[in-house]
Order: C-alpha cells, then structure tokens, then sequence
C-alpha cells in the first residue's frame, strides 16, 4: 500500500507539472500569436505609408516636369521675340531700299521731262534769239526726300518745311523757273527731314 500511495503521489505531483506545461506552452502561443498580429498590422501601416509616399513623389515629378516644360516655352518665346526683331530689321532694310528706288525712277523721270522742256524752250526761243541753258550746280546733300507738290506750296514753303534749302531744291530737280512748279510734281528735297 505504501507502494501504491507513493505511486499516486507521484502521479498527482506529475499532472500538475504537465498540466503547468502546457498551459505555459498555450501562453507562450497565445503571446507569439500576438506579437504577430501586431507586426502584421505595423507592416500594413508600413505599407500605406510607403503608397503614401510613392504618390507624392509622383506629384512632385509632375510639376517638376510642368516647371521644365514651361522653362522651355520662355526660351521657345525669347527665340520667337528675337526672329521677329531680326524679320523687322530686315523689312525696314527691304522697304527703305525701295523707296530709294522708286526716288532714283522718279528723279530721272522728272530730269527727262526737264531735259525736254529746255530742250522744246531752246528750239522755240520765242524770236528773241537763243536761250540760255541754265547751270546747276552737283553741290547739294544726296541724302533727302521725296515730296509731292500740294495746292499752296511754293518752293521757298517746301524748303522750310524740311529744313531744306531752296537753291538745293532747283539744282536737284533742274528746275528753270521756281515759279512753275505744279501740283502733283514729285520733287526730291536733299538734306530733307
């Protein structure tokens, strides 16, 4: 009996001791599994943040490539400013080269006609013998303007009108007879303004 009692008191000692085990082997569990939950929701919140981020930064590409982009439509707009200064320049050059053209037409059209005038005054001569050919002195400016004779204009009025001289006025055009200019006429006026 002994025997036995001893055999029971060892069994009794031996389930406690199981028993203890395995509850602190479900604790354990019960703490790891915890502690797993616990990293798994720290990693979703990694992860958001992570999507967080990753979505600002492609904001921040967008507007620095909007920036970019506008940096080079202000360079494009320089580069448009600048042809257009250059095609002006240009244009002005082409248009006051014609306009020296058309003067040049002008000045020997109307030297023509002057030549045939004295040409048509010298042969007629009125009976009063031969006429003198006026002079006309190459001394005046080559720089000037062209200028149509209006109703009221004289030559003294056309020369102050320019800040021009008279007599360079008659020796330009070859005019013989101040007095005669006529409406309509093109003169060409040196050192014109």
């Amino acid at each position: 009996m002994i025997k036995t009692s001893l055999f029971l008191i060892a069994g009794l000692f031996a389930l406690p001791a199981t028993s203890l085990l395995a509850q602190s082997a479900a604790v354990e569990f019960a703490n790891m599994r915890e502690d797993v939950r616990l990293l798994t929701q720290r990693v979703g919140e990694l992860q958001l943040r992570v999507e967080q981020l990753e979505r600002e930064n492609g904001d921040l590409r967008t507007k620095s490539a909007g920036a970019a982009q506008s940096y080079a439509t202000l360079a494009h707009l320089n580069e448009a400013v600048a042809d257009l200064n250059r095609a002006i320049k240009a244009g002005n050059a082409a248009t006051k080269a014609e306009t020296l053209q058309v003067v040049s037409v002008q000045m020997e059209k109307l030297a023509e006609r002057t030549n045939t005038a004295l040409a048509s005054i010298a042969k007629g001569g009125g009976g009063r013998g031969p006429v003198a050919q006026p002079t006309f002195s190459d001394d005046f400016p080559k720089e000037g303007v062209p200028h149509v004779v209006q109703p009221g204009d004289s030559l003294s009025s056309i020369a102050r009108k320019y800040g021009a001289k008279s007599q360079d006025i008659i020796n330009a055009n070859k005019i013989t007879d101040a007095s005669k200019i006529q409406v309509g006429q093109t003169l060409f006026i040196p050192g014109g303004k």
